[in-house]
């Protein structure tokens, strides 16, 4: 059949309902409670039936209901001063402007996956919605940042459950048309497109950009006419296919990303790849550097390096991309011959192991090896991640291996429902939504009534326990299911009772069936007459985990067991809309992964903005926001080897902490029907969670810590034709090359006589440094408490001072060791590299110790 001819119809818009359009289009709005309202107003069924899309609802409403509201004096008030409001935001002085108005930095924030709002379907759980977030964030904070994403055409898949309670799937198509989403242009109107080579043939990429708030996000689309069938599915779905269709996945985010931004006139000075789908942009980002310049492989990479930020959000090894050689030969072979490098060295950048020939090229290898910055998303993260990437660093302590930690954080005003809201508009004053993070701001959580907490918290209760029995029905009669059955939807769960909330990836090693170890014991806590529990879940399983699509199979068969069948519900279709319901309502938060899986999750911690209290295992976030009163900890934050045994003992110690606190707390009531110790606990979760856990505070420390100091030496090596980053790589090339000649040659110190507290004592170190000179080389004392053998834990390093040549290439250098507290120590003398330029030490390999 001949295609049909396509064409766009656009909406007629009553010229006073104008200021609609520009409002719909800025994603500022999803964060915007009167605008959310605005568009509500036009059409409440309407408004759900679009999936809170206002661009497709604008297209959809009547005119007759236009005409009218044209005519509405109250709705056009509102839409004056909701358009007034977008004007402010976007033109109003910035965090940034304020503190940092000098910058040169420019940011380009690169992820596989956005959760911005529910109706745009380009994210798949936690990582998306973390970076959503961070754009929101970086928005309020008026950080100077574009994102780069890709534009899933059929995106995440929508759950269904069949009767059996297996997760079944469907990719429904997206119109881009009817999104807030605009085609990037050229000046004289024609597409922006870029092109990457993939084997025999190139794919082109046309480039759309949705405006969150301040910050462009531009997804890469290869949906695109001419394409080769394959290519044009390259971004069908997200996380889908074998390794052929992830690579180039990766090539289009990273290295078509990096060509979109070059098209569209943009240049970074601080590249972010947020997990390692995107660490193909320094391959991309070194080959731009050598082409603009003239310069070598080693030059060009000393400078990309220095301007490159990776994030890793993943604990196992398992959660890595990695790509076999015989992929990379050909999707890389041209690459290398530009770089001038063959096959092994280029795979040795994304190796652990630069000398073994069968491994394959790690994602996150690559992006550690190439970014001048790394950090885990929690502490606890970091202390995992330094263990887990040990191997790149082989002979240097774990704990000095150069990963840092940025704990992740949540867009609190995006999160937070209206009627909470409200509460801290009377009571926390302004400076909640302009000063998230300031503590005193939170200090005043006190001052709200204990009466109007509650309240305010029991119609979230009510109002989930109400979305819950609407879409359990939906879905029955989507699954035909018989109509006592749909009936029954309408008496699960009690608007009053204790609701546990547990949301997240099914994947295995979060444990969705901890709660069910013991059912009789489940069951005799959630059917107390006088002190009833209830649980929702929801979640969905990749694809392809069936381990984790059978955890969705238990909880539902347990959910329909007559002892469960009121108090326990499985919700389908976990997104944005069903988390939002959840984090509002429910008044536990429960989070039972294995320790230290859990990089960081940020689940708890919406739900902990809006007043639910939180029992979690001692790992990723919780791990270090747990102060003893501000929820509960599930064990002491302990690790074991035998999964089956921890099971056994984690779920006792949850089954003890409903019955021995939570439930009795909850139910204890003062004769105004209010659980005042309840509520004190409500109030110190958001007093120490709120502030800390806040994605202003997240983007804000990655905008100091790592992507002002990055940009700063981005520009430095850059200057001048990359003059530094030349003399920093030849430097680089010749003490790498010379380093095989340092050694510790010996060492003088009084170890015998006992070092009083207080005091200090000299040590003397012969250091052999061959044809390298002093100024090539940092010699420190490593001195501090040994446990075991010999390791030393909590390091003092102290640099020594060189005082005199011994014969040619032997230095002595000198340095004081200080005695502190009471105990048995220890000392050895580390050398590393040293140069002006050199931002990392350790990114060289070289190490000497004596």
């Amino acid at each position: 059949m001949i295609p049909a001819h396509p064409f766009t119809v656009t909406p007629r818009i009553p010229e006073r309902l104008e200021p609609l359009s520009r409002i719909a289009s800025n994603l500022l709005w999803c964060w915007d409670p009167e605008a959310i309202d605005l568009f509500r107003h036009l059409d409440r069924m309407l408004w759900e039936r679009c999936y809170a899309n206002p661009i497709r609802m604008l297209g959809l409403v009547s005119q007759e209901r236009l005409t009218e509201l044209a005519a509405d004096e109250g709705y056009l008030a509102m839409l004056d001063r909701a358009s007034a409001k977008l004007s402010n935001y976007l033109e109003r002085p910035t965090w940034f402007a304020q503190a940092h108005g000098g910058s040169k930095l420019l940011v380009a924030y690169f992820c596989a996956e956005f959760g911005i709002v529910e109706g745009i379907r380009l994210y798949s759980g936690g990582l998306g919605i973390l970076a959503g977030d961070h754009l929101k964030s970086a928005s309020d904070l008026g950080v100077p940042l574009v994102a780069v994403g890709l534009l899933y055409r059929r995106g995440y898949f929508r759950q269904y459950l069949n009767a059996d309670g297996w997760q079944q799937e469907q990719y429904p198509e997206a119109d881009f048309h009817v999104l807030p989403l605009t085609r990037e242009r050229r000046p004289d109107g024609s597409p922006v497109s870029v092109q990457v080579q993939f084997p025999g043939r190139v794919a082109q990429i046309q480039v759309w950009r949705a405006q969150v708030g301040r910050v462009p996000l531009y997804l890469l689309d290869t949906d695109v006419e001419g394409n080769h069938p394959e290519d044009r599915a390259v971004t069908a779905t997200l996380y889908g296919g074998d390794k052929d269709m992830r690579i180039r996945q990766e090539i289009v985010l990273g290295m078509g990303g990096l060509r979109a931004l070059e098209a569209l006139g943009i240049e970074p000075t601080v590249c972010h790849m947020n997990e390692g789908h995107a660490a193909f942009l320094a391959a991309e980002r070194i080959r731009q550097v050598m082409e603009r310049s003239g310069a070598r492989f080693a030059e060009a990479k000393a400078s990309v390096v220095a301007g490159n930020v990776f994030t890793t959000h993943t604990p196992v090894p398992a959660g890595i991309d990695v790509f076999p050689p015989d992929l990379i030969d050909r999707y890389f072979a041209s690459c290398c011959a530009q770089f001038g490098l063959n096959r092994d060295q280029f795979m040795a950048l994304g190796r652990q192991n630069p000398a073994d020939p069968n491994e394959p090229l790690s994602m996150a290898v690559l992006a550690i090896r190439l970014s001048g910055a790394t950090n885990g998303v929690s502490a606890l993260h970091a202390r995992v991640s330094r263990r887990l990437w040990s191997g790149l660093w082989p002979d240097v302590p774990v704990d000095d291996i150069p990963i840092t930690s940025i704990t992740n954080g949540v867009h609190v005003r995006g999160w937070l429902s209206q009627d909470m809201a409200g509460l801290f508009d009377a009571y926390l004053g302004p400076r909640w939504v302009s000063h998230p993070a300031d503590q005193s701001v939170w200090e005043r959580v006190e001052q709200i009534p204990d009466a109007e907490l509650w309240r305010t918290h029991e119609r979230r209760r009510e109002r989930l326990v109400g979305f819950a029995r609407r879409r359990l029905r939906m879905h029955l009669e989507q699954r035909g299911a018989p109509p006592a059955e749909r009936e029954q939807a309408e008496e699960v769960l009690d608007p009053k009772a204790l609701t546990i909330g547990f949301a997240r990836r099914f994947a295995t090693y979060k444990r969705a069936t901890l709660l069910f170890t013991d059912p009789g014991r489940l069951s005799r806590i959630l059917s107390d007459r006088d002190r009833p529990v209830q649980i929702i879940f929801a979640g969905k399983a990749h694809p392809a985990d069936n381990d984790g699509k059978d955890f969705i199979r238990q909880v539902v068969r347990f959910a329909r067991q007559p002892e469960f069948r009121q108090r326990v519900v499985f919700l389908e279709d976990y997104d944005i809309k069903v988390g939002r319901y959840l984090y509002q309502g429910v008044d536990v938060w429960l989070n039972t992964p294995r320790r230290p899986l859990e990089a960081s999750g940020t689940s708890g911690m919406k739900a902990a903005v809006n007043g639910a209290i939180n029992i979690s295992i001692l790992d990723g976030w919780w791990d270090e926001a747990y102060d003893g009163n501000n929820g509960w900890a599930i064990g002491r934050g302990e690790e074991y080897q035998d999964t089956g045994y921890q099971d056994q003992i984690e779920s006792q110690a949850l089954y003890q902490i409903l019955e021995s606190e939570a439930v009795p707390m909850f139910y204890t009531r003062g004769r105004d029907g209010l659980p005042r110790e309840w509520i004190r606990r409500m109030k110190h979760a958001m007093r120490t969670i709120c502030p800390v856990f806040s994605a202003y505070r997240m983007v804000r420390e990655y905008t100091e810590r790592l992507y002002i100091p990055a940009g700063r030496q981005w520009e430095r090596l850059g200057a001048d034709g990359l003059a530094r980053a030349r003399a920093l790589a030849q430097w680089q090339e010749r003490t790498g090359a010379a380093w095989r000649e340092v050694a510790v040659r010996a060492v003088r110190a009084d170890t015998v006589t006992a070092l009083p507290a207080g005091e200090v004592r000299p040590v003397e170190a012969d250091v052999a440094l061959g044809v390298l000179r002093p100024e090539d080389v940092s010699v420190a004392l490593y001195s501090g408490p040994i446990v075991g053998q010999a390791d030393i834990v909590s390091p003092r390093i102290s640099e020594m001072s060189v005082t005199g040549s011994v014969r040619d290439g032997v230095y002595t250098y000198q340095g004081m060791l200080s005695g502190q507290d009471a105990g048995r120590h220890g000392f050895r003398i580390r050398v590393l590299p040293a140069h002006e330029d050199l931002h990392n030490p350790l990114s060289l390999n070289c190490i000497a110790w004596g």
